[in-house]
């Protein structure tokens, strides 16, 4: 069970959940707020820690808005904020949380474009409610995902609760950043959320 705890800064690129007024802005990895969830147990010898039970996901196939990205494992840096992934063409899924399918917020992070252009959440804000997409996980097995929600949210207001607290059933959140660049700080401010809620599971 995930319990927020508190905010902190994760490296991601931004986007909006409403419609660009002008061309998207290129720019470096940027600061968005999420809350740091509190951490399940995990083998802390192992090289890469994860969620006790469940088949980890592998990739991510997203037909709406053409996303097809391998999954990478996602930690924590020392200072308690999470890893992005270091391709800006690959997605990440949160290894603390829960495994995408499973009970609980699972949670899959991404940039949306850096100094080359668009990166794999792009088009993360164009999502609606009902869209279907597809995690694909180690065992074979398919988990089905529909958006409930798309939110665009202050990172200095991030819902840390909303979207790391426990929830009854297996659901998972799409993060990215969003809202109108900050060229001061080199920064979104606002983050893209894509709450959504499980479908159904397809063994192998």
């Amino acid at each position: 069970m995930l319990v927020a705890v508190s905010l902190l800064a994760l490296l991601l690129a931004g986007g909006t959940v409403s419609a660009w007024v002008d061309a998207p802005r290129v720019v470096h990895r940027e600061q968005v707020a999420i809350g740091r969830p509190q951490l399940p147990a995990h083998d802390a010898a192992a090289d890469v820690p994860h969620p006790v039970d469940g088949p980890r996901p592998v990739r991510l196939r997203v037909p709406t808005i053409g996303v097809d990205t391998a999954l990478v494992s996602l930690g924590l840096n020392p200072d308690g904020s999470l890893q992005v992934p270091s391709d800006f063409s690959t997605a990440g899924w949160y290894v603390f949380g829960p495994n995408p399918g499973d009970r609980g917020p699972a949670v899959i992070a991404g940039h949306v474009d850096s100094v080359r252009g668009p990166a794999v959440f792009f088009s993360l804000r164009r999502l609606r409610p009902g869209d279907a997409f597809i995690v694909e996980r180690a065992d074979g097995s398919r988990a089905s995902f529909a958006v409930r929600a798309v939110e665009q949210v202050p990172k200095t207001d991030f819902p840390t609760a909303e979207v790391f607290g426990p929830v009854p059933g297996p659901e998972l959140r799409l993060i990215t950043c969003g809202g109108p660049f900050d060229r001061s700080r080199h920064s979104y401010v606002d983050n893209v959320v894509v709450f959504a809620s499980l479908v159904g599971v397809t063994r192998a």
